[in-house]
This record gives C-alpha cells, structure tokens and sequence, in this order.
C-alpha cells in the first residue's frame, strides 16, 4: 500500500482527499496525523470547541464529530470491500449525521479521545489487510471503489477538516 490509488478506484469527489495524502506508507502516516491532530486540539478549551466561524457552519466539536464518524463509515466500507463483498454500499448524508449526534453537548475531550479511538481501530483493521484486497473494488454509493481508495480517503479527509481547523477555527479562537 506504498501507492496512492489510480484515479479510476474511486469516486472523482474523492480525488480532493487523496492528493493531499504525502507519498509513504499510509499506516505510518494515519499514525503520525492521530497524533498531530491530538496534539493541535490539546490546547483548545471547551468554550473554543463550541464556536463557529460563521452563522450556519458547524462548531469544533461538529467537525471532530464529523471526522471520526466520516473515519467509521470509510473503514466500514474498506472492510466490506477488502473482503469481496460486491454488495452496494449506500451513500450517507453528513448534514443528516451531525445534526443527529448531538456533538455540541459532549465534552470536547471525549470527542478528541473518540477521534483516536477510532484511528486505532482503523489502523487494526489495516493491519490485518491481506495484500490482495488493497486492489480488490466493490460498489460504493454507484462508483467502483477500490479498498486502498478508501483507505487514502481516510487520510486525506482528515488532513482537509485540520487544515480548516487551523484557518478558520484556531486562528480565530487564540
């Protein structure tokens, strides 16, 4: 899994994540970003986690929320395709997701603890993978997926929310 996936393994909305995955290997590297994204929220207060960069737009803990349920679904259907499962795995709404999970009444320091609970997970789930599946596709939401996709999907994901993070959220907090 040292390459990133060909632009025909997976949804073109996708391909905004996976180029701002780095070249490596990508278990090391979703290590490393767990523990930089850790290291970014360590500092936030939970007054901070509540606030919004603009009327409408999710607050911190949203968007934590948003990354670790995104993360659940991802290694949802990299599991299923992993595996060869050919079954259709829907589409998911994440306005739907938030507004249904109720982040802005968790305490922030459970919702940055669940966000790498979740990345543990992931990263077990990975290291399990036989070489095989990182090719195998299966039919996610009409398009053709490949599991290493989905895997980078992963990474670039959460890259994208933490650079968001920093520029519309820390910077305007600190």
């Amino acid at each position: 899994m040292l390459r990133k996936p060909e632009s025909t393994e997976y949804a073109s909305y996708f391909g905004q994540y996976i180029k701002l995955v780095p070249e490596g290997y990508l278990a090391d590297l979703l290590a490393e970003q767990s523990e930089q994204t850790k290291s970014m929220l360590d500092q936030v207060t939970e007054e901070q986690g509540s606030f919004r960069y603009a009327p409408g737009k999710w607050s911190l803990k949203e968007v934590l929320g948003h990354i670790a349920d995104t993360e659940r679904i991802m290694s949802y259907r990299l599991l299923r395709v992993g595996r060869g499962d050919q079954t259709m795995l829907p589409g998911f709404s994440e306005e739907a997701f938030v507004s249904g999970a109720a982040f802005d009444q968790q305490p922030l320091k459970y919702l940055i603890d669940e966000l790498a609970v979740v990345r543990l997970s992931t990263l077990s789930l990975l290291s399990g993978m036989p070489d095989e599946a990182w090719m195998r596709k299966g039919n996610v939401n009409g398009i053709e997926t490949s599991a290493r996709a989905l895997a980078y999907v992963i990474a670039g994901h959460e890259l994208h929310h933490c650079r968001v993070i920093k520029e519309r959220y820390l910077s305007a907090v600190r």
